[in-house]
């Protein structure tokens, strides 16, 4: 019997810790401690998402789509055509007037409450520049938006969400970089105005590149950040928004923050920071459909928790 007793209580502890493991594995639990324990090592390259809500084949084919039209910059007969595929794509696609004959692309889902709206947004233009095609830096948060617009149904969520994406938002071939918040945003300066009601702003910007990290951008409102990285970490992304914060960087949700509406902007420091922005070799090499997943599943249970 003193033989048998320990033999027992060895076994029944084995059964416990399987239970357990089991119920840890099926609820997600058990891959969001494995993410905690591998810490936020920026070589590390962030799994698939566990949740499939996004579409990333679609979204990933809406990012070449844009890439193969060639460069696209504000005001040019390539991004005019664009706009028109952009309107066709969105549910109640529209255009809003934005000065110099350009022109933001709008789309709405709506809500449950008609009071409640939440506006997400990318810019469709790209720098001008000779054979810039800005896989990354124009198409990736346009392609995400797009994805995000077509798998919402109305009423599914809460608030009404409203997708623009920004024409103009680069400043024109010329203007001197420290004038870029005069010269650029001009789209988003449109938007604004008309959306300075809205709860809240989710920018998505370079969202694309390969081994994608977002950490929060300095301007970028703390608590809606927070509530963005439970959603990652709900839908198994939580290893691309690492946290911690990078730099106050000039984009799209500056005019929103100035509005009064709490904004973020999903973008990669690091890609900003490399040697193919606002270069020719910013192609579909450097982009990942998988990354692009990360960032759209996060943003697509974000707005489910609104």
């Amino acid at each position: 019997m003193d033989r048998v007793r320990p033999l027992v209580i060895l076994l029944g502890t084995q059964v416990a810790l399987g239970l357990i493991l089991t119920t840890l594995a099926l609820t997600g639990t058990l891959d969001d401690i494995t993410e905690s324990l591998a810490g936020d090592d920026s070589e590390q390259q962030a799994g698939p998402a566990r949740v499939n809500r996004f579409d990333e084949a679609r979204a990933f084919a809406w990012l070449r789509r844009q890439v193969e039209l060639g460069p696209r910059p504000a005001g040019s007969r390539t991004s005019r055509r664009l706009a028109t595929m952009i309107r066709g794509a969105l549910r109640n696609g529209a255009y809003q007037r934005v000065p110099g004959d350009l022109r933001n692309v709008v789309g709405r889902v709506e809500g449950r409450d008609p009071k409640r709206v939440v506006v997400v947004g990318a810019h469709y233009d790209t720098k001008d520049l000779p054979g810039f095609v800005g896989a990354n830096d124009g198409a990736a948060g346009t392609a995400a938006v797009i994805e995000l617009a077509r798998s919402i149904r109305p009423r599914e969520l809460g608030p009404t969400v409203v997708f623009i994406l920004f024409d103009g938002e680069e400043s024109p071939r010329g203007a001197p970089d420290d004038r870029f918040e005069q010269e650029g945003l001009r789209g988003s300066r449109v938007a604004a105005r008309r959306y300075r009601g809205a709860e809240a702003m989710v920018l998505l910007d370079f969202v694309a590149n390969r081994g994608l990290r977002l950490p929060r951008e300095a301007q970028s409102d703390a608590r809606l950040w927070g509530r963005l990285r439970t959603a990652a970490g709900r839908v198994g992304a939580g290893r691309a928004f690492p946290d911690s914060t990078q730099g106050a960087i000039s984009d799209d949700h500056l005019p929103f923050i100035r509005a009064g509406v709490p904004s973020i902007d999903l973008i990669d420091g690091n890609f900003l920071n490399g040697p193919c922005w606002h270069r020719r070799c910013d192609d579909l090499r450097g982009v990942s459909a998988r990354d692009l997943d990360l960032a759209g599943e996060s943003v697509r249970e974000l707005l489910r928790l609104l």
